[in-house]
């Protein structure tokens, strides 16, 4: 009885060895083949067939494409090429590019195929100037053109101002920055969603006989000086009810001829004009 015990018993210790064989094999085999396949996808990648190796640049200097294949440069972990048509830096080709002109407001990055890269890009719009206040609306005698700047809808300062420099708007601003005050360029307008109200008053100043030619926005109020050498003055964001109080007393007084001094309108419903 226990010898027929004995031969089973080695029995199943022979199958239990077989099996842990066949499973320790198995697990070498598939080792080996996560290997081979990692060995094959990194040769794969390595190869000029999905390497981007040329690049468009559309809507600005073709040069900006210098960036983008510097940050192509080198490789993931040594293992993975950064110009690869699947792994590509995208974050870091757009940040570069940001980064080298600021009037560039967005860019948008596409592949050509398998070895190309397209890229569109936006700029700025300039909606109008702006330069440093002297609280006069007058440039300072030491500030010339090349002391004004140009923003965008949203404030953002993005380039210094030239002679030929076209903007939407043909008058000049004068405001208080904020953000990096270390100098013009990067920063923003203080108050900047105010901006398109503020304009849209400009502008319809304009059809009362004569055009703003500068703005100057200080401790919550507004000067608008005009062509004429009239100033209007109005608290900011209350551009409705002035432009209101205006036209309903324009009619004792002429913007266009330079007869006024200034027209008060931050007193609700009252209009205060002092004429030459």
């Amino acid at each position: 009885m226990s010898g027929r015990v004995s031969l089973a018993s080695r029995g199943s210790e022979r199958l239990a060895g077989r099996r842990r064989t066949r499973y320790h094999r198995a697990v070498l085999a598939s080792i080996f083949l996560v290997f081979a396949f990692f060995a094959a996808v990194v040769y794969g990648l390595q190869q000029s067939a999905v390497r981007i190796s040329h690049i468009e640049i559309f809507g600005a200097d073709a040069s900006l494409a210098t960036y983008a294949a510097d940050a192509m440069r080198g490789s993931y972990l040594g293992i993975v090429p950064r110009d690869s048509t699947f792994f590509f830096p995208e974050g870091s080709i757009r940040a570069s590019i940001l980064a080298a002109d600021r009037s560039i407001a967005a860019v948008s990055i596409f592949r050509s195929g398998l070895t190309g890269l397209s890229i569109k890009v936006d700029s700025r719009t300039g909606i109008a100037r702006w330069c440093f206040s002297t609280g006069s609306g007058e440039a300072s005698t030491s500030v010339t053109q090349a002391g004004c700047y140009v923003f965008d809808a949203n404030g953002f300062i993005f380039s210094a101002a030239t002679s030929t420099t076209q903007t939407i708007n043909a008058f000049t601003l004068y405001a208080p920055l904020v953000g990096d005050t270390s100098g013009p360029l990067g920063a923003s307008i203080a108050d900047a969603e105010q901006l398109p109200a503020t304009f849209d008053f400009a502008r319809q100043l304009a059809t009362l006989g004569s055009p703003v030619s500068s703005i100057v926005i200080h401790d919550g109020e507004v000067d608008d000086y005009l062509a004429s050498g009239t100033r209007i003055t109005y608290v900011l964001g209350n551009e409705q009810n002035a432009f209101t109080a205006l036209v309903s007393a324009h009619g004792n007084f002429n913007l266009a001829d330079g007869s006024v001094t200034y027209v008060d309108l931050r007193f609700n419903g009252k209009v205060y004009v002092k004429k030459k």
